[in-house]
């Protein structure tokens, strides 16, 4: 079922539907909700995946010292604060002249954000999704939790939280705190990793690449357990984006865009920060806070595309890692000549990439530029900045401008689940023309469509910002309750 053919032709024969409502989405970060319109015959006439928040960021930064951005933009996520910071650190130091960093500076950020990287993934995997693949969507809903897993699978559970528990540890000896830290500012950093900690982290990286490498072997074994499962579950063929390295390789904190179509060829590439206007425009539709970004010169309904693990892995031309690279191989593999565009497959391609993540805080913590050196760049200034980093969930875009006055005078934010809303959307559809369709629902089949959206990660309040004209109603009202003024906005 496409999105055309799930359009409806008038209002009266969207009355007539039956509605179905999942609110909200479990197991994800933030909410949202899905609708399903169904006939009389069961069958699903439309079903679409609404964001309900609304977090005027864009806006509200605008004013605001430049020097506040960076710890301020991290309150758009408790799950990716980290990846908001330094987008927001990267962007402005072309504002402070602070391009390029310093070599420490570099390794700093660099060593923060392949701990959010690790610690998000594992979160991710282990406590959110993995309940659904070990026990099955339709099993029991009150086992299907990360307590179920601990009682059914104690060492996989455990393993998944010390992962993560590392991943924050790394967090915080960067960044000052697991939560909102405050390590990235503007040029450069604002601290050196400590000897305790960089101590404490050598001890264990060891053991978190192997308990990695385990994680990737877990989803391999379920992905042979039930393999029509997993290749044909909400397959949908799109396009991705993601940026790499200049020489091709996977890098998640810095490089140039690069877009492949949906047959693998690539179609833009060496786009440049800066020029991401150039290539990526986003529509607005009347049902959703959440914007549908596509490549400017295939149009909306041709240029969606994939961002994340499931692009990135595929995107680029190589791993910088031993291990996570031969994982790369054999999931290319897998895809027999073709790139692999199942929507469980973003599960396995998101543990080859926190092995990746393993794999390079293993190498920086030997690097003596993490201990010593200088943390801070300064040149010329300038009046704006993008930053360009993947994220957990996929490419995440900053972009701002500054006046004389060093306030914030223009801020647009793209965050990785926008750029996959209309992937998810397309899930969703196919997904509820495979299983729902023509069937009495049940929780167990409506978990279905929860499965297909988790597994492309989304954070949904990050994804919810200023959106044209939002409606909108003001009241005011006196200490005894009455009405002294009304505001309203269609």
């Amino acid at each position: 079922m496409n999105e055309d053919l799930s359009r409806l032709e008038t209002a009266s024969e969207r009355e007539s539907l039956r509605r179905v409502v999942i609110d909200p989405v479990s197991r994800v970060e933030g909410h949202g909700k899905v609708t399903l319109l169904l006939d009389e015959d069961d069958s699903v006439r439309e079903a679409r995946l609404h964001i309900v928040e609304f977090r005027g960021f864009e806006v509200f930064i605008q004013g605001r010292p430049y020097w506040e951005v960076p710890v301020m933009v991290q309150r758009l996520c408790g799950i990716c604060p980290v990846s908001h910071h330094l987008a927001a650190s990267k962007a402005l130091d072309h504002v402070v002249g602070g391009v390029p960093l310093t070599a420490s500076a570099e390794k700093l950020r660099r060593l923060m954000h392949y701990g959010q990287i690790l610690q998000s993934h594992a979160l991710h995997f282990f406590h959110l999704s993995s309940p659904d693949l070990l026990f099955g969507f339709e099993s029991d809903v009150g086992r299907r939790n990360i307590v179920g897993v601990a009682e059914a699978h104690p060492e996989i559970a455990r393993q998944g939280v010390l992962l993560r528990k590392f991943g924050q540890e790394v967090i915080r000896a960067t960044a000052g705190k697991r939560i909102h830290g405050t390590g990235a500012v503007p040029g450069g950093m604002n601290r050196h990793l400590s000897v305790a900690d960089h101590q404490l982290l050598k001890a264990e990286i060891a053991q978190v690449v192997e308990w990695s490498r385990a994680a990737v072997e877990l989803v391999k074994r379920l992905h042979r357990a039930d393999p029509l499962l997993y290749d044909e579950f909400a397959c949908f063929d799109s396009g991705f984006m993601s940026i790499v390295r200049d020489d091709g390789a996977m890098d998640l904190y810095h490089g140039h865009l690069r877009f492949r179509d949906a047959e693998g060829r690539i179609i833009r590439d060496r786009v440049a920060e800066a020029d991401y206007r150039s290539v990526i425009c986003e529509q607005v539709k009347p049902w959703s806070y959440m914007k549908f970004p596509y490549l400017r010169e295939l149009g909306p309904d041709a240029g969606w595309y994939k961002v994340g693990p499931l692009a990135r892995v595929q995107n680029c031309d190589f791993i910088p890692t031993i291990f996570a690279e031969a994982e790369r191989r054999e999931f290319l593999a897998h895809g027999e000549g073709r790139p692999v565009q199942a929507t469980l497959a973003y599960h396995w391609a998101r543990m080859i990439e926190m092995l990746h993540a393993a794999e390079v805080i293993r190498e920086l913590l030997d690097d003596p530029d993490l201990l010593a050196g200088e943390r801070m760049s300064e040149g010329a200034r300038g009046r704006e900045g993008v930053g360009i980093i993947e994220a957990p969930r996929g490419t995440l875009i900053h972009h701002y401008q500054v006046d004389d006055d060093d306030l914030v005078s223009m801020c647009n934010l793209i965050v990785s689940t926008t750029h996959n809303n209309q992937a998810m959307n397309t899930a969703i559809r196919a997904v509820a023309n495979r299983y729902l369709s023509g069937r009495k629902l049940t929780e167990g089949l409506l978990n279905h469509i929860e499965v297909a959206i988790r597994a492309f990660d989304p954070c949904l309040s990050c994804a919810t910002h200023a959106l044209g004209q939002m409606p909108l109603v003001l009241e005011l009202e006196s200490a005894d309750g009455a009405t002294l003024d009304r505001l309203v906005r269609d």
